[in-house]
């Protein structure tokens, strides 16, 4: 699940960029809005974070921090990369992989 959780954390995290510097400029310059489609990844991520959540025990402030993130163009990259590999969960990552 973590996996999982670090894939759709990339994959959010390029449409977010994506959505703020290609789809709002061509959705307000060209008057085309049908690029701006981020909903789905956003909310896929922040169910993924409340289901390891639940699973690992983590905290509201931990639970947070990652919601911010994925408002953030990149910050789940970012809190990925902090909260996750610098963690215990970097072994439980290599136990999925298996």
């Amino acid at each position: 699940m973590l996996k999982l959780f670090k894939i759709t954390g990339y994959l959010e995290a390029i449409s977010a960029i994506v959505l703020f510097f290609i789809a709002m400029p061509m959705k307000y310059i060209w008057e085309d809005p049908i690029w701006v489609t981020h909903a789905g990844l956003f909310i896929a991520y922040i169910i993924l974070v409340y289901l390891l959540k639940e699973k690992y025990n983590w905290s509201w402030k931990i639970f947070m921090i990652f919601f911010v993130a994925a408002v953030i163009p990149g910050g789940t990259i970012w809190a990925e990369k902090r909260l996750i590999e610098g963690k215990k969960y970097k072994q439980m990552l290599a136990e999925e992989a298996k």
